[in-house]
Formats: structure tokens, sequence, C-alpha cells
């Protein structure tokens, strides 16, 4: 499915943010973008650096905690997610779709508004005490990441890892964020009971490129000693790669071996996906930061999803197919090999877990 947004291309990069511009979602009536009026005026708006936009972070109370997910090429039944939104302003997120159901712009709007769920642990020790409910492990940052900057802040993400501590319920947490170091002295007796894993995204060590791709995640080279920190302390820690973007980030290799080394010992990937108004954002970052190669990446993303610039079917979006999806698949499937990753899984244990412990601590919210 190709977008029917058109990318723009005469907006300057932003330091300090993934996207550029508040690109119109998908529900909006009107779409703005630069025009050249004939007196220079948009030449001197384009050489004058733009101002960051300041990120402005607003509770909500959540109705929900829990999102069930049925997708078949997901491998999680249960997510949660403390915050809607992400500073870290990944340029290639595929949550950023979502910030269109709140009437705000996938583009900025999504790093710079930020929703927070500060009633989130409430409403998790509820559902995890109604009749009927059956424990799966539940993956926290499922959409956005938990250990985004808010969580200095907020702490939703502490406040739940506490419910799920007192009740043994078993967790997996998806973050570029170091702040997951703070809660070791939860995670680590949760480990030590096949309760808790945790998995670092490193979708590049080349700091230049990690700046403009991701700008406000914790640097390559920090990941990886949190990757040290959470294997140290004893927590079972896999290291994604995802997502593979064709002639920009190209060292899958060297990331999975500086990652095993740090105690890594599982990985996964994806390949590039361009879902809704992604598209049109994903194409305006390259035509800021690459423009010579703007047009090799996207035939290549094209030729892994049948000819359009996104296919959602489930037994592709994820992988792509085709011969570059396949040498994307060997490459890391013969290097987690050599350096022994995923050879072994991670088992939750669901026997363990015990509503009637979170009765008491209803109080304390």
């Amino acid at each position: 499915m190709s977008s029917t947004f058109e990318p723009i291309h005469l907006v300057g990069a932003i330091k300090g943010r993934g996207s550029a511009s508040r690109m119109a979602h998908r529900f909006s009536a009107d779409a703005r973008g630069c025009f050249d009026d004939g007196w220079s005026s948009l030449d001197d708006t384009l050489g004058a650096p733009a101002a960051p936009p300041p990120t402005i972070v607003t509770g909500e109370n959540a109705k929900s905690a829990i999102t069930r997910n049925d997708s078949p090429d997901i491998y999680f039944d249960y997510g949660l997610n403390p915050y809607r939104g992400c500073e870290h302003g990944c340029i290639y997120c595929y949550a950023r779709p979502t910030h269109s159901y709140l009437n705000l712009s996938p583009g900025l709007d999504f790093e710079t508004r930020i929703i927070a769920k500060p009633n989130l642990a409430q409403v998790l020790s509820r559902e995890l005490q109604a009749p009927g409910y059956q424990p799966r492990q539940i993956v926290i940052g499922s959409a956005t990441d938990a250990y985004q900057p808010a969580e200095r802040e907020w702490r939703i993400t502490r406040a739940v890892l506490e419910v799920l501590h007192g009740c043994h319920h078993p967790l997996a947490i998806v973050t570029k964020g170091s702040g997951v170091e703070r809660d070791l002295d939860l995670l680590s007796p949760m480990a030590a009971q096949r309760l808790a894993a945790v998995y670092v995204t490193i979708t590049t060590l080349d700091p230049r490129l990690a700046r403009i791709l991701e700008p406000r995640a914790a640097a390559p080279h920090r990941r990886l000693r949190t990757i040290r920190a959470l294997a140290d302390a004893g927590v079972p820690v896999g290291v994604s790669v995802a997502p593979q973007i064709p002639f920009i980030n190209d060292d899958m290799e060297q990331v999975l071996e500086a990652a095993a080394e740090a105690g890594a010992r599982s990985a996964f990937y994806t390949v590039m996906r361009l879902p809704w108004e992604l598209n049109a954002l994903f194409q305006e970052w390259l035509a800021q930061h690459y423009p010579d190669r703007a047009a090799r990446v996207m035939a290549r993303i094209r030729e892994m999803r049948g000819g359009k610039d996104y296919d959602a079917n489930f037994a592709t979006r994820m992988k792509g197919s085709g011969v570059w999806a396949d040498l994307i698949a060997q490459r890391f499937q013969k290097t987690c090999a050599r350096l022994g990753l995923n050879r072994q899984r991670v088992e939750m244990d669901e026997t363990l877990f015990r509503p009637s412990l979170l009765a008491g601590q209803q109080s304390l919210f």
C-alpha cells in the first residue's frame, strides 16, 4: 500500500528531532506545506536554523492497561505502554501513525506531545485481579519506549513493575533507554524466578547515524553498557537490530558482535516498514539526510514489498520477501549462529502468578 501523503522535501532538519515537520495526519481535512511566493522568503526560511520545539508531557488517565495482540506474526499476546508518543524521535517508528487518533501529527507532535498514563499501575492491578484472567508474558514498551525521558519524572514504568513484581507476573521489556538500569532491584530477582527479560534495541553502532535516526535515544555505546549491566545482574538480555534499512544501517553484523560481547544471548530483527503517514515522513527524512541515495533506499524497500512502499500482509510485513530480504535473513542467521545467539529460548514461568498478593497493594496507589 502506498501512502496518499506526498513527502515534503522543502523543510530543514531540526537538531535533536527525528521529524522535521508537523505533517498532516490521515484524518486531517487540510494539509500545509512550504510554498515559494517568488520573493525569496522560502530561501530565507530554509536558511535560518529552526529552534527545536519543546517537549510537552500531559497526563491522561488510562481506561485499560493491557492490550491484547492477535497478530500471527508477533510473538507475544499482551502488551503495555505507559506513554503515547515517544521523545526518542526515531524516524522509523511504526507507532508514529497512532498519534493520528489523538488529532496530532505523526511527525513532530509524536515526539514532542507525549501523553503519560499516571493511573496505569492502578488499572493494571485491577485487570490482573479480574476473574478469569490468564497470565501471559506482558511486553512493556510494545509500541513506544517505557524508558523515554518522561519516565524520570513520571515513574509510571516503575509503578507498573512494582505491580508485576508484587504478584509474580512474567514480563519482557523492549527499550533503547538506559533508564532500565534504575529498576534492576526489581528485574534481577524476577529474572532469577524466570519472570523477566529485557531486549535492547541497537540499530547501528555509528553515533553520527544514530543522532539523526533516533536523536534522543541513548547513544549506541551507552546501550551496550546497559546490556552489560543487565547481564551482570542476571537478567536475560537480547538485542533487537530492528529495523534493517537498506544502504542506511549496514553494520548489522558488527552490532550483533558487540551486543554478544556485552552479554546478549538472543537477537531479532525486522526490515523497514512504512505504514500510513510513516511512508511520507521517512521519505522526507531521506531527502534531508541522504538525498544521494534516497531513490536506491526506496527501490530496495519496494523490492522487499512486492513493488509497493508497504504491504501489511502478516506473512511478510516483518521480514519482507524477495532476494534482498533473503540476503538480510541469511546475514542475520549466519551471524547469530557464529556468535551463539538464540541457542536457548527464554521460557517464562507463568505458574508463579498470585493475583491475591495485589490486594494489599491497593492502598499504595
